[in-house]
């Protein structure tokens, strides 16, 4: 199987009335196990790779390689994406590296210069086949797409994506990041105005912090790519803390990290098969 494009995935979700599962990579044990879970559900997956963990890495390079060597030799479409990359140069280097997506995250910057910055990458982007991402909350908000009561409204995320040329599009609809409960609620009828006004596929950010049921109701309102980082960290590393108490004498680490990546693959599973529709 050969590296899937982005792109591909979510129009294919789109035409289902689905959702593909974007998981965030933090090391190779990561990559593996959600590979590992794409090919158990027979679904396809897209592997991100954070800035913050090319910042913990040193370098994009090895992470990213790693990625793409396990989506090149994948059994399903795994397509390989880079998630909020502040810097214009590190959107760069993914693309010429060979990721399938970029998302380029300009929601610090002032609105006209988000929109001269977005417009640069999605032109690099373009003309490697590669689609863009980008994130809208308040127009000029200087605390992102995710901050608590943030909301994104849909005439400015319509003109956004008209001026910018991006491809997909990540909303404010109630989620917010790196939540460790599932408390969060999201606007139904927002998702379902934006998904009327905006041409591109909607992506929901934050998802960890949202239960089963409340994603499933998004995703029929409109949602098409739904991230998720924290919750599937905390099954690894509750995995580990559970093998390194009933192991206290352990030192060798691939023992207890194989336990942290087999259960980080189980839910990545559950959570690929619920974002498809498929009955657990």
């Amino acid at each position: 199987m050969t590296l899937a494009r982005t792109a591909d995935l979510l129009a294919a979700a789109a035409a289902e009335r689905a959702a593909v599962g974007a998981f965030n990579v933090l090391h190779l044990e990561t990559a593996e196990a959600l590979v590992a879970a794409a090919e158990r559900s027979g679904l396809p997956v897209i592997l991100q790779i954070s800035e913050n963990c090319v910042s913990f890495h040193g370098s994009l390079e090895p992470v990213a390689r790693a990625s793409l060597a396990l989506a090149h030799a994948a059994a399903v479409p795994v397509a390989v994406h880079l998630d909020h990359a502040e810097s214009e140069g590190l959107a760069l280097a993914a693309i010429d590296l060979g990721f399938t997506s970029v998302m380029y995250d300009g929601a610090k910057l002032p609105f006209a210069e988000n929109v001269e910055a977005t417009r640069r990458v999605v032109a690099a982007a373009h003309a490697a086949r590669v689609s863009v991402e980008a994130e809208l909350g308040e127009i000029g908000g200087k605390d992102g797409a995710h901050a608590p009561g943030v909301r994104t409204d849909p005439g400015e995320a319509a003109q956004f994506v008209a001026d910018t040329g991006v491809d997909s599009l990540a909303v404010a609809v109630g989620s917010s990041h790196a939540m460790t409960e599932r408390t969060a609620s999201l606007d139904l009828q927002l998702i379902e105005r934006l998904a009327a006004a905006v041409p591109v596929p909607l992506v929901l950010h934050g998802s960890s912090g949202v239960a089963d049921e409340i994603i499933v109701a998004g995703i029929r309102a409109g949602l098409v790519k739904v991230n998720v980082s924290t919750h599937l960290n905390a099954s690894f590393t509750g995995a580990v803390r559970a093998y390194l108490a009933e192991n206290p004498a352990v030192v060798d680490s691939r023992k207890y990290v194989a336990a942290g990546r087999a259960a980080l693959s189980a839910e990545a599973e559950r959570l690929l098969r619920l974002f498809a529709g498929q009955s657990s």
